[in-house]
């Protein structure tokens, strides 16, 4: 990964560069995976019950 594109993850994520003191470069691309899976439409949704079951 480049500087470039690290820095435009960070951006679209939406972090301020005085975080980035706190971060490390994979936790930002963990949270850059996770933001691309928000608008995924899961098709079954665990419940509580099935979480008890597990």
């Amino acid at each position: 990964m480049t500087t470039p594109l690290f820095l435009l993850r960070c951006v679209q994520i939406g972090l301020h560069v005085s975080e980035l003191d706190l971060l490390t470069i994979g936790t930002v691309n963990d949270m850059y995976a996770e933001m691309s899976n928000d608008d995924w439409d899961y098709p079954e949704i665990a419940t509580q019950e099935m979480m008890d079951r597990f």
